[in-house]
């Protein structure tokens, strides 16, 4: 017996079992223009002659339907096929018949799960070419570097501790660095475990459904695109600040409306010289990235021992002036300090060893962001009284008044160079996001498609460049900012939810009644979590809220923990203490995402509203398409033609 593996145009999958030559034959001539794969099962009645006689036959078929049918396709193409391969989008009339099985499709399309094969073998044969498996944990360890530590470290920290924790501003990023190590842990475990460029999206994709992982792939998208439009922003401000002008100095300005009036060009070239680099090679980035963010850690110790040596106790004291709501306040801001590690998550597919590296070159990079980051912020407090502190120049300004004017060159030229990096590792990250968001045709599956040299996803990664750039040239962002926030906090927490579910429910194993416990507990936690955040927000200085609502999250996470017995252990690496830290990190974001204002979540629910325009009309159905193959008619076909001969 054969097994013929057939790859479509578009990379689909299908197998064939055909007992014979004839059956080959068949097979051949149906598909002429199409790759084989072929596999000979060696029955134990036949003879190893036998069998050599049909492999030899098998590979010279294979030869010359390669050689007279396969046609080398250009990475550069453009035809209605590459975009829109899909049944649906074939003609008008397919297309308004799929709009009248829309609900039928949503309703299947909200069932559905994939699961690890598709996800890391055969949804990578949509990208046509492999991406090259160059990085190991030393490589992860700085890309971890480059990607979180950028602007935020220098202009959150005097902005909080003058406004909302003073001195225990430390304390502040201890909390919001515990509420990321939780995420950490999440991402770490589903890409040991599921090694594939499209990080959150595929992990959301096999445990919560197909519709959740749309939803998270739009936040992705939107993340991607407006907060490198921001970063680049930033990074005009700083080299302006950096050569003694004005934050504003060099960019355009104009008669058009507020908030779109400065034209910022220098952020466009800076998007598209790390975008390029980006481009030519993951391997020659992570070189890059080794330096820059070599140089921007030595900005960070001269920070850290220059602070320290000017340091006075008394400047500590009071410690805590805004009491605990002032620390949990400013620690759902400085949060945002710590974004960015998931785009290491990403790069699994490129790793040599995804079951060491990722573990050591995710946990290990945030585990040193956390102290460092801890020192940065003692070290401004104790150098300056919380009060005294300049909300927009706050390292500057103090080495400014204890005698080292010179030092704000230094601090403006460490955050250039860290959002030089945020920017390089996010460029990487991003692309590789949005080529698994194509690979599973949420959009059109040309952006999926891997350059066979650079080894790189150039159409992917010019999408997020080409759109961030658009928007940074023209706005200043301050509306999307929170925004933002809402969409990475909102994603972490469903990696939180699907961890648990990957641990507690396997699909033909796991009871139904089980099943519906572990829904139960898991919307308790949420529940109880969505109550402690409102709470904060309405009476931040009670306790009775808290009476109810911390007991019900805790009685939800015991419920899992007695009730149900894991259903999946991990392979190679796992979150401890589980379902205690996942939960916990449930009940971290959600209660950062309450810090964010009503402001937030009417901007967020816009938002997804058009998203949910965009998947009713595309979305769905492209999807839908890619999940039930219309082809299944020709292969019983065939395999009936195959048993008959």
């Amino acid at each position: 017996m054969m097994q013929l593996m057939r790859y479509g145009k578009t990379g689909h999958t299908h197998t064939l079992q055909v007992n014979n030559l004839r059956s080959l034959e068949i097979s051949l001539t149906t598909y002429p223009s199409i790759c084989l794969n072929l596999v000979v099962y060696n029955p134990p009645y036949l003879p190893a002659a036998s069998v050599n006689k049909k492999r030899k036959a098998i590979s010279m078929a294979s030869m010359e339907v390669s050689n007279d049918h396969e046609q080398p396709r250009s990475y550069w193409r453009w035809s209605k096929q590459d975009f829109l391969p899909e049944e649906s989008f074939q003609s008008w009339s397919n297309y308004v018949s799929a709009l009248s099985q829309t609900w039928f499709r949503f309703k299947d399309r909200l069932m559905t799960r994939s699961d690890d094969a598709i996800e890391t073998e055969q949804l990578r044969n949509e990208s046509e070419n492999e991406m090259k498996r160059c990085l190991n944990w030393w490589d992860l360890i700085w890309f971890g570097f480059g990607a979180v530590i950028g602007a935020g470290i220098f202009v959150l920290t005097g902005k909080e501790a003058n406004k909302h924790a003073g001195a225990a501003i430390v304390l502040s990023y201890v909390v919001s660095g515990i509420s990321a190590m939780l995420s950490v842990f999440c991402y770490t475990e589903f890409s040991v475990e599921i090694p594939v460029a499209g990080g959150s999206f595929a992990y959301l994709r096999i445990e919560l459904g197909d519709f959740v992982a749309f939803i998270t792939a739009g936040n992705i998208l939107l993340e991607s695109i407006v907060g490198g439009a921001g970063v680049a922003r930033a990074w005009t401000s700083y080299f302006a600040t950096l050569l003694d002008r004005k934050p504003d100095s060099l960019r355009i300005k104009t008669d058009l409306r507020e908030g779109y009036n400065l034209l910022d060009p220098i952020a466009v070239a800076v998007l598209a010289i790390t975008t390029t680099i980006a481009i030519i090679s993951t391997r020659k980035t992570s070189y890059l990235n080794w330096i820059a963010s070599a140089v921007n850690t030595l900005v960070i110790l001269f920070v850290i021992i220059a602070g320290f040596s000017h340091a006075k106790t008394s400047n500590l004291t009071p410690f805590t002036p805004y009491g605990a709501k002032g620390i949990f306040q400013a620690a759902a801001i400085v949060y945002f300090a710590y974004g960015g590690f998931d785009s290491i998550a990403t790069m699994a597919e490129e790793t040599r060893n995804p079951s060491r590296d990722i573990p050591i070159g995710l946990v290990g990079s945030m585990s040193m962001i956390i102290v460092i980051y801890c020192l940065m912020a003692l070290s401004l407090t104790m150098m300056q009284k919380y009060t005294d502190i300049d909300q927009n120049a706050a390292f500057s300004i103090a080495f400014q008044r204890v005698g080292m004017k010179w030092a704000k060159y230094v601090v403006a030229f460490g955050a250039l160079k860290g959002m030089t990096t945020v920017l390089l590792v996010g460029a990487v990250g991003q692309g590789r996001y949005t080529t698994h968001i194509a690979r599973a045709h949420m959009i059109p599956p040309w952006f999926a498609l891997v350059h066979p040299k650079t080894g790189t996803p150039i159409n992917a990664t010019l999408l997020v460049a080409i759109s961030g750039g658009l928007i940074a040239f023209f706005s200043d962002l301050d509306v999307l900012s929170s925004l933002l926030s809402i969409s990475t906090l909102f994603i972490f927490m469903m990696m939180a939810v699907a961890l648990l579910v990957r641990r507690y429910y396997v699909r033909e194993k796991t009871e139904p009644r089980d099943l519906s416990k572990l829904v139960f507990f898991i919307l308790l936690i949420i529940a109880s979590s969505m109550g402690t955040s409102a709470y904060w927000g309405l009476r931040p200085n009670g306790w009775i809220g808290y009476a109810i609502t911390v007991p019900f999250w805790f009685l939800g996470t015991l419920g899992i923990s007695v009730f149900l017995n894991q259903q999946r252990k991990p392979k190679f690496w796992g979150v401890p203490l589980v379902p205690w830290l996942p939960s916990l990190s449930i009940a971290t974001n959600i209660f950062l995402m309450g810090s964010l204002g009503s402001a937030a979540f009417i901007r967020f629910g816009i938002c997804t509203g058009v998203m949910l325009i965009y998947y009713i009309f595309f979305g769905l159905h492209a999807t839908y398409d890619m999940a039930h193959q219309q082809e299944k008619l020709q292969l019983n076909k065939i395999k009936e033609n195959a048993d008959g001969s």
